[in-house]
Parts: structure tokens; C-alpha cells; sequence
């Protein structure tokens, strides 16, 4: 098998998920309240196995919830970007949404004391403008984005999209893209959420959502070289007892295979060093 790598991340939303939508009646903001709660049960489940992690973090929370932040900090965590009040950026002009975004870069950097390197758009979604505006406040990485699953990849600007012509691809900027998907997220498996006019079930059972990450990673190891699967999950959605075991679980079974565990500001360096990572190699011989 190849080695390769798995990034596990924690979007700590709190409250900010609900506020986004408009959703401030008691309930749903004590479903934010719990995320603060999980937090302490997840840093002791990484400590306990000496994994490392990265936490985007919205401004709205680090402001919210300071020491429960600090205590992120402090377990030795990296904390990147995740908006301020996990806003759409797409409903933002250009100068509201650098403004928003110069405003969390200043809050995440007085928590943990050194530069973000880091963003994760709320809803992974990006504007025209804010790859830009990354690049002006000096971010190395994104991680909002789907177009690898294993292989990190340049960030492009200046698209061209349009429904009566092909795609015009941008040129390629330093930022690195460090990929998602919605399928490797505890959200969209997990989360019961009642809409106006749809519902988002959820409540799938661990097992079976971690057999197909564990086979994700499978994959991974046996097809690519030096990959990099990225699992995002959330305080408030993964922090439940019988999930929490079954992440337990499941990064004990990832411990017994080929695997190393990194904050995604090292991926980011050891991509930007030169290193290939996620290169596609199939093995020939798939019987085993």
C-alpha cells in the first residue's frame, strides 16, 4: 500500500450556523450551544491518541465562546478562517466581504498568537473576490473547494463561466487548495434540520457512514501516493455519545493502517516545498 495522509478538521460554528439562517428562536441556538459543549469531549479524544487537528472557527464564536477557543489553543490545534457569523460571502460586495474577512484574520490571530495560515468559506463557498482577498491578507491555503478528492492543487482566479461556451479556466495563484466533500462531512450524514420547505433527515448510524470513510481511505492508500483525505466534522453534530464512540472507533481502526495524521497548515508547507501529494498510481495487482 501507499502511505498518505488524513486531516481531521473541526468546524466549530456554535451559534453562528443558525444566526446564517436566520434561526435565533431558543431551540435551534441551543443546537449551537451544544457545539461548546462537545468541544472538551473531542479534545480529550484527540489527546488521548496524540492526534493533531485543525479548527476553523467563525469571529462570531472566538468572540462567544473565548476560553472554550483558548482551550483549542492550547491542546496545540491549528485555527484557521470559517467567516464571522458563518455568513454566505456570495450576498457580500467585495469591500464587505474584505472587511469581514480582515476582521476575523485580526480576531483568529490575537487567539493563537501567530498569522492564520488557513480558510474554510462558511457553506464552501467562494465569490470572484475572495481569492483575491486571501491573498492580500496572506493566507496560504483554502479548504472550501471539490475539485481533487486525494491531491491537493493550485487555487485559479479569473474563471470565465458561462452556459453558451466552455469554461475558461484562470491562471493559478500561490494559494493551495487543500480539497473537500460534502461526503466526508458529519453534517449532511448526521444533522436532522426542518426547513420551510424541504427536511434534511440525517440521523444515518455511525457504522455505516465510517465504513464508507474507512473505505475512502482504503482507496486512498492503495491507488495514490502520498495522499490527503480531509474529514470535516462539527462539535455540535459529532460531539453526540454514540457518535463520538464511533469516531473513537474508527480513528482506531485508521491507526492500524498506512496512515499519518497532520494539521493542514504542514500539508500546505510540505505541497508548497515541492512535494508531490496525491498522485494518482494504481496497483496493478488488486486481488489482495
Amino acid at each position: 500500500m501507499n502511505s498518505g495522509t488524513v486531516c481531521l478538521t473541526f468546524d466549530f460554528d456554535a451559534v453562528s450556523l443558525w444566526i446564517s439562517r436566520d434561526m435565533l428562536s431558543p431551540t435551534p441556538v441551543s443546537r449551537g450551544e451544544f457545539g461548546a459543549v462537545a468541544v472538551p469531549r473531542l479534545l480529550n479524544l484527540l489527546a488521548e491518541r496524540g492526534l493533531p487537528s485543525t479548527w476553523f472557527v467563525p469571529g462570531h464564536t472566538v468572540e462567544t465562546y473565548p476560553r472554550v477557543c483558548q482551550e483549542i489553543v492550547a491542546s496545540g490545534h491549528e485555527v484557521g478562517l470559517h467567516g464571522y457569523a458563518h455568513e454566505n460571502v456570495g450576498i457580500l460586495d467585495r469591500d464587505q466581504e474584505r472587511e469581514m474577512f480582515r476582521r476575523v484574520h485580526d480576531l483568529v490571530g490575537e487567539l493563537s498568537g501567530v498569522a492564520p495560515k488557513g480558510n474554510r468559506a462558511p457553506a464552501w463557498d467562494l465569490t470572484p473576490h475572495t481569492v483575491e482577498i486571501l491573498l492580500e491578507l496572506g493566507l496560504v491555503y483554502d479548504s472550501s473547494l471539490m475539485g481533487k478528492d486525494y491531491s491537493p492543487y493550485r487555487v485559479r482566479r479569473g474563471d470565465e463561466i458561462r452556459r453558451d461556451a466552455p469554461v475558461r479556466f484562470g491562471e493559478e495563484t500561490r494559494l493551495v487548495e487543500i480539497p473537500v466533500s460534502w461526503a466526508l462531512d458529519d453534517y449532511p450524514n448526521f444533522e436532522y434540520l426542518r426547513l420551510p420547505n424541504s427536511i434534511m433527515p440525517g440521523l444515518k448510524t455511525p457504522a455505516d457512514v465510517f465504513r464508507n470513510w474507512t473505505d475512502d481511505v482504503a482507496y486512498m492508500l492503495r491507488d495514490f501516493t502520498d495522499g490527503v483525505l480531509v474529514v470535516t466534522f462539527h462539535p455540535q453534530v459529532i460531539g453526540r455519545g454514540h457518535r463520538i464512540l464511533g469516531l473513537e472507533r474508527w480513528l482506531d481502526e485508521l491507526a492500524q493502517m498506512d496512515v499519518a495524521f497532520e494539521r493542514m497548515d504542514a500539508v500546505a508547507e510540505r505541497f508548497l516545498a515541492g512535494q508531490t501529494l496525491g498522485e494518482y498510481s494504481p496497483r496493478q495487482d488488486k486481488s489482495r
